[in-house]
C-alpha cells in the first residue's frame, strides 16, 4: 500500500518538503523491462531519422537539415536518459547505468561522469546563494548587482540576455566547455571520462567525414546537436528560474524545501512531455532524483497536491526569460526594471 501525505497527520497541500521523501520512495525502483523500452523508442527513431537525412543530401539539403531539426528532439530524450543513468533511475544495476549514460554521452556530447559529479552539485546546492557556481545559471540577487561595477553589470546583463543564453551557451556548452572537465580538473577519473568522450566523438565524426564529406556534419550533425543543446538548456533554465522559485543563504537554506519549491511544473503539451521524457515535473524530480522519469506522472496522479506546485504552462515561460535578480525582501524572482523600482 502507498504511503498517502495524510499519514503524516498533515493538511494536503501544506506537507513539509522532507515527509514527501517517504511518499515518494514508493516510485523510486525502475523496471528493466519499461525502460529497455523506452531507450528502443528513443535509440531506433534517432538511428533512424539520421539514416533517412543522410539519404535525403543527395536529394534535397533543404529535407536534410528538416529531417535533423525533427532529430534533436529524439537526441534530447536520450540526454534525458543519460540524465536518468545519473541518478540510477534508469536500471537497478549501477554497472549498466554508467555504461549506458557513457555511450550516450557521444550523441550527446556529454562527458558522462563529468556531467554525473556536476550534476550531483547541482541536486545538493540548488537554490543555495551561499554555494552557488556549479551547475546552474549565475543568478545575483539585487543587492549584489547594485554592488557591482557599471562593466560588471553590463557584462551580467549581456550573459542573461536570451540571445546569448540560448543562443551561444549552448554552443560554448557543448561544444567547448564540455570538452574539459572544468571544476573538477583535479581529478585524473574525470580527465578520463572527457578525454575518452571526446577520443569517440572525433572517431565518430572521422567516420562520417570519410564517408559522406563535411555535408552529413553540417547539414545532420551541427543542425541537430545545437537545437537539442538550446532545448536542454531552455529545459534547464525554466525549472529553476521562475518568479516564486526558492533561494535561501545558509543556515536557513533546507534542500527538500529548495528542491520541491525550488523547482517548477512545467506543463508541456503531451508530445513535449514525452519527448522531453517528463523533465517538466521537475519539483517532484529535484525531490526525490531515484524515481524513473517515466513513473513521474504516477506520482502527480497520486498525490493531486504536488500537481499544483509551481506549475509553469509553455505560454507563460516565455515571461520567464525576463527575469534575472533575485530579491531577498519579496523573495521574488525580478527583471531588471522591477529591481530598479525595489527597495
Amino acid at each position: 500500500m502507498k504511503q498517502t501525505p495524510e499519514a503524516f497527520g498533515q493538511t494536503t497541500g501544506a506537507i513539509p518538503a522532507r515527509d514527501w521523501i517517504k511518499v515518494l520512495s514508493d516510485y523510486r525502483d525502475p523496471d528493466a523491462a519499461r525502460s529497455t523500452f523506452e531507450l528502443v523508442v528513443t535509440l531506433v527513431p534517432f538511428v533512424a531519422l539520421w539514416s533517412l537525412a543522410w539519404v535525403s543530401l543527395s536529394i534535397n539539403p533543404w529535407l536534410t537539415l528538416a529531417i535533423s531539426v525533427c532529430n534533436a528532439a529524439f537526441l534530447l530524450r536520450l540526454f534525458a536518459i543519460q540524465h536518468d543513468c545519473g541518478h540510477y533511475a534508469f536500471y537497478a544495476n549501477r554497472s549498466l547505468s554508467d555504461w549506458l549514460g557513457r555511450a550516450i554521452g557521444v550523441l550527446t556530447l556529454t562527458p558522462y561522469d563529468v556531467w554525473k559529479r556536476s550534476h550531483a552539485m547541482h541536486h545538493g546546492t540548488s537554490g543555495n546563494l551561499t554555494r552557488r557556481g556549479i551547475g546552474d545559471i549565475d543568478t545575483f540577487t539585487v543587492a549584489e548587482y547594485r554592488a557591482l561595477t557599471p562593466m560588471r553589470r553590463l557584462l551580467y546583463r549581456l550573459y542573461r540576455h536570451p540571445l546569448v543564453l540560448f543562443g551561444l551557451a549552448p554552443l560554448y556548452l557543448f561544444f567547448v566547455q564540455q570538452r574539459i572537465p572544468l571544476g573538477l580538473t583535479k581529478h585524473a577519473r574525470y580527465w578520463v571520462s572527457a578525454m575518452c568522450t571526446n577520443a569517440a566523438i572525433l572517431l565518430a565524426l572521422t567516420v562520417v567525414f570519410y564517408f559522406g564529406g563535411i555535408k552529413p556534419i553540417l547539414l545532420i550533425f551541427l543542425p541537430t546537436t545545437l537545437l537539442a543543446a538550446t532545448a536542454g538548456v531552455w529545459l534547464f533554465y525554466v525549472q529553476h528560474q521562475f518568479e516564486t522559485t526558492l533561494w535561501d543563504a545558509d543556515p536557513d537554506w533546507d534542500i527538500h524545501e529548495a528542491a520541491l519549491n525550488g523547482s517548477s511544473h512545467y506543463k508541456l503539451p503531451a508530445p513535449l512531455q514525452w519527448l522531453s521524457a517528463n523533465i517538466g515535473i521537475h519539483h517532484v524530480h529535484h525531490l526525490y532524483s531515484r524515481i524513473p522519469f517515466y513513473r513521474l506522472p504516477d506520482v502527480l496522479r497520486d498525490h493531486k497536491a504536488l500537481a499544483q506546485i509551481n506549475t509553469l504552462t509553455l505560454r507563460e515561460s516565455f515571461a520567464n526569460a525576463r527575469l534575472h535578480l533575485w530579491d531577498e525582501s519579496s523573495k521574488r524572482l525580478l527583471s531588471f526594471a522591477q529591481a530598479k523600482k525595489a527597495k
